[in-house]
C-alpha cells in the first residue's frame, strides 16, 4: 500500500475552513480535519457548526471532550473518525458501534499515553493515530520517542494502518516512514505553505 500524506486543517470559523478548501481542492482528495474543543486542549479548532466541501474525503481527529456527540452529528459526512481514546469511556462498546455502523474502528493517542491502554483493542482497530506533538496546535515540537510505539503496535495487529501526525517535514516524516508509519499529517509544513502542492510531492518522495 502506498504511504499517503494528508494535509491537516484547523480552523476558527468557516471563512478560514473555505479558504483552507480552496486551496487544496486541486491538490488532495482526503483532508484531516482537527477538532480542537478547548478542553481536551488549549485551543479551538471547528469548533462551530462547520459546514464540509463535497470535493473531499474526510478523516475527522476528535481532540474533544464527549467524542460521541461530534460523531453522530457528521455521522453521514466524515469517512473516519479519530477520537482520543483517553476520551472514551467504554472503548468496547465504541468499537461495537462503529461496527455496527459500518464504519472504521481508529483511535489516537497522546504521546504520553502507553501503549497496554490500547493492547487488548487493537485486534479490532483498523487505525491508530500516533501523536508526535502534544495536541492542538500548528507547529508543536516534534516528540520522536512516540515513534517507538509503531513496531509494538504492528507485532500485536500487522494489519493495523498507522497515522503519525504532529511536526512532519522532510526531516521527521522519514523518522515516521522508517519507524513503520503508513500516513502522514501535515499541518503546518503543508497546509500554511505558499504552495502546498509543491510540498506534498517532496514529502511523498522522502516517504517511498
Amino acid at each position: 500500500m502506498p504511504q499517503i500524506i494528508l494535509p491537516s486543517i484547523i480552523a476558527k470559523n468557516q471563512r478560514e475552513l473555505n479558504s483552507a478548501f480552496r486551496r487544496l481542492e486541486k491538490v488532495v482528495r482526503e483532508l484531516h480535519l482537527d477538532v480542537v474543543d478547548g478542553k481536551f486542549a488549549k485551543n479551538n479548532s471547528l469548533n462551530f457548526n462547520f459546514k464540509l466541501s463535497p470535493q473531499f474525503k474526510y478523516n475527522m481527529h476528535l481532540m474533544v471532550k464527549h467524542p460521541e456527540k461530534w460523531i453522530k452529528k457528521y455521522w453521514t459526512k466524515v469517512d473516519l473518525f479519530i477520537p482520543q481514546l483517553e476520551e472514551i469511556k467504554g472503548v468496547s462498546a465504541y468499537i461495537k458501534w462503529m461496527k455496527k455502523g459500518k464504519k472504521k474502528v481508529a483511535f489516537a493517542l497522546k504521546p504520553e499515553t502507553n501503549i497496554n491502554r490500547i493492547k487488548p483493542f487493537l485486534p479490532d482497530c483498523d487505525y491508530l493515530l500516533i501523536l508526535t506533538v502534544h495536541p492542538g496546535f500548528y507547529g508543536s515540537r516534534f516528540l520522536p520517542g512516540a515513534l517507538k510505539k509503531i513496531a509494538a503496535l504492528k507485532k500485536i495487529n500487522p494489519k493495523i494502518k498507522v497515522i503519525v501526525d504532529g511536526g512532519m517535514n522532510l526531516v521527521t516524516v522519514k523518522k515516521a516512514a522508517r519507524a513503520g508509519a503508513d500516513y502522514f499529517v501535515s499541518g503546518s509544513y503543508v497546509t500554511q505553505a505558499e504552495r502546498p502542492e509543491e510540498r506534498i510531492k517532496k514529502l511523498r518522495l522522502v516517504v517511498r
